[in-house]
């Protein structure tokens, strides 16, 4: 199935919503926290997936500002699992050349999850084949309300003159700034909404949405959502026949 992907027409840029392990270890008679920890192989594949393929960037949404007002137990059981995973997956980053990258409040995240994530981000920082970003304590909203703090502190200091603002100017306080708007949205679980995933970017993206509970994701699915992509048409506002001409 792979074999039918248009290398040529690849998005350079996946966004993934990973939605659905609380439902999916209920299916299991389990606590919530049994389908967070049976979700690392899906993120493996979907990684590893998407690095074969030829994807430049992956970005995870893999813990909202929101996730906060989740009960006190889940969010603990979800830091320990960041840190372990994040200790356990260097060498899979190291053997793929990916390096990992992340957007978000990271500064709010335990210490012991800042460290473990820095010291990640430090070892494969060399690595160039594809950059995962993982979106921690991050939402859109967040993410735009931060960039216009900053601009608006530039412009009363000087640094930055009122005028000249655009949108480039946007895209360089956002905390993505540098990495490429995602053009395929993948969400799993079949929820339709974006859940305040980046709310900026995402003005062009073509979602993908699946029922597949994000515990059972593998690398077909990840194929099956990138030629969905290509069947696809892109216009940006012109019509097809300006694009055919």
């Amino acid at each position: 199935m792979q074999r039918e992907i248009d290398p040529n027409n690849l998005p350079e840029h996946i966004a993934i919503i990973m939605d659905g392990n609380g439902r999916w270890a209920k299916k299991q008679g389990a606590l919530r926290v049994f389908g967070h920890k049976s979700a690392i192989k899906a993120v493996r594949d979907a990684v590893e997936g998407s690095a074969e393929i030829g994807i430049k960037y992956v970005t995870l949404y893999a813990f909202s500002t929101e996730n906060w007002n989740r009960p006190k137990l889940e969010v603990n059981a979800l830091m320990e699992l960041l840190v372990s995973t994040l200790h356990s997956e260097i060498k899979t980053l190291m053997d793929n050349d990916i390096r990992l990258s992340t957007i978000g409040d990271t500064s709010s995240l335990p210490k012991r999850c800042q460290n473990e994530l820095q010291e990640a981000i430090d070892k494969t920082a060399s690595n160039t084949r594809m950059t995962l970003v993982l979106a921690l304590s991050y939402s859109g909203r967040w993410d735009i309300t931060q960039a216009a703090q900053k601009i608006a502190e530039d412009t009363a200091e000087g640094r930055l003159k009122a005028e000249d603002i655009d949108q480039n100017t946007i895209d360089n306080y956002l905390n993505t700034s540098g990495i490429p708007d995602p053009e395929l949205l993948i969400r799993t679980s079949g929820e339709q909404r974006i859940s305040n995933f980046l709310l900026w970017q995402m003005a062009y993206t073509e979602f993908y949405i699946t029922d597949i509970l994000w515990p059972d994701f593998r690398k077909e699915h990840l194929v099956e959502a990138i030629l969905s992509y290509q069947d696809r048409e892109r216009r940006f506002g012109k019509t097809s026949e300006q694009l055919k001409n």
